[in-house]
């Protein structure tokens, strides 16, 4: 539409609408992050998948050993609209499936044909992933409904092997959502049978390509580092094959964390510079400011705090967008950092202490164990003994309140008696922090007390 229309087009509009969806409109004047998704949608062509699926809803039988009932193929807004038709409606059909609980979910699944439609499958898939951080038992969970409605589909409609695709992506996220609650042996089993149904699949290289994203994910916490690499490599390689620009710099940010889990940040640098050139800010704004973080962050492990300083002005407004507060304690923690590399040592400590006041009230051990040996590392620097003692008193009770493994307990209580013995350097809280990072992410690591 290349005029705006009037309020008489836009009051019949909204009237034509059901109660529903005039609160989703409202819902998407209202949000910013809506929006730009809604954007992507109209712009995107149908996936083969959902082209199969418009043809359903549109009443064509062209495809799958069915007589053609049309000379033609339905347009491109057919096919747009029938898609969109399926999917305006999946939300209703997911909010009143997850109400009820298990068994009455199964009962409604297997007797009513509403949940029997791609755009429903899809969705639960979608929530399944996006679910996986804050909640993996609730993903885990989503994942195996998916698999449920699966079932139920029409193979002669939908099509055997696009369905199998979808069922490879519900694996591949419950196994993701378990590597997540660190079942690892049963992350492991997921992805296996992901695998399988990959192979009966459509082989479209983007399932492949999301399929080894997230095994890679499995493979770092394995800390079987050099497959993950090569996982991400591959997935990197196919994205940018199909012109999936975004997906590909998600891949690239996560081959930087591999990186950096190894013990070798500068290494990063280079993949996540070019992972900025590939993301789309209005697609996922939070995932550019992810890339933007941990690159500013590994230019300050290594030393490089200028250039550090200088994109940390650029991303000031993007850190802004996202006020929670383990994004805002991550980010007084890296500028921080900055300010002690340049020599503001004064404007360092009060962003390191803000830091740490907001991880404890986080909960989250390893992050305060880590900024506070940042504060006691600029303490040994100063010959500041008595505060230095204090800080190491205060961390042992964060670190007995959790469940932490006894090689990092170990490793805070040689510190504590350290405090004690006023026998703190800067090299000593140096080997007791890069062992916590390396312990954070693998239990077995076993702690050596430095010398």
């Amino acid at each position: 539409m290349k005029i705006h229309p009037n309020d008489l087009f836009l009051e019949e509009f909204l009237l034509a609408m059901s109660p529903e969806y005039r609160m989703l409109v409202l819902h998407l004047c209202r949000c910013t992050s809506c929006r730009r998704r809604v954007r992507r949608l109209l712009t995107e062509p149908p996936a083969p998948a959902a082209q199969r699926l418009a043809r359903v809803l549109l009443g064509s039988q062209s495809w799958n050993g069915h007589e053609q009932t049309s000379a033609q193929e339905p347009p491109f807004e057919a096919l747009g609209f029938a898609l969109a038709k399926e999917r305006a409606e999946a939300p209703g059909l997911f909010v009143e499936l997850t109400s009820h609980e298990s068994e009455q979910r199964t009962l409604l699944l297997e007797n009513s044909n509403r949940f029997h439609t791609w755009g429903l499958y899809e969705l639960l898939v979608e929530r399944s992933l996006e679910s996986a951080i804050r909640n993996p038992a609730y993903a885990e969970d989503l994942g195996f409904l998916a698999l449920k409605v699966s079932e139920q589909l029409d193979t002669s409609c939908y099509g055997e092997e696009v369905i199998e695709d979808l069922r490879a992506r519900s694996w591949a996220h419950i196994g993701n959502a378990r590597r997540i609650r660190s079942d690892l042996h049963g992350a492991e089993e997921a992805f296996q049978l992901a695998y399988g149904h990959l192979q009966s699949g459509t082989q479209e290289p983007l399932e492949r390509a999301l399929f080894l994203d997230l095994r890679a994910s499995l493979r770092k916490d394995q800390r079987k580092f050099g497959e993950a690499f090569s996982l991400l490599q591959r997935a990197v390689a196919l994205f940018l094959e199909i012109g999936q620009q975004h997906r590909a710099g998600k891949s690239l940010v996560s081959m930087s964390t591999v990186h950096e889990q190894e013990g070798h940040p500068e290494e990063g640098i280079p993949l996540l510079y070019q992972a900025l050139e590939l993301l789309d800010a209005e697609q996922e704004p939070r995932m550019l400011l992810c890339a933007r973080h941990n690159l500013i962050f590994c230019l300050s492990e290594t030393e490089r705090f200028v250039e550090a300083q200088s994109l940390y002005r650029q991303t000031r407004e993007l850190y802004r967008e996202f006020p929670e507060r383990w994004v805002q304690n991550r980010r007084k923690w890296v500028r921080g950092k900055i300010a002690r590399g340049l020599g503001q040592t004064h404007h360092a400590e009060v962003l390191f202490l803000a830091a740490r006041d907001g991880f404890i009230a986080e909960g989250v051990p390893y992050d305060t164990a880590l900024v506070s040996l940042e504060i006691a590392s600029l303490y040994a620097e100063q010959g500041r003994l008595a505060e230095l003692k204090r800080l190491a008193e205060e961390m042992l009770p964060i670190f007995t309140s959790r469940q932490i493994h006894r090689e990092a307990m170990a490793a805070v209580a040689f510190f504590l008696h350290a405090a004690e013995a006023e026998q703190v350097s800067v090299g000593l809280v140096s080997s007791v922090a890069d062992f916590l990072r390396r312990a954070q992410h693998d239990p077995e690591q076993r702690f050596q007390p430095p010398a």
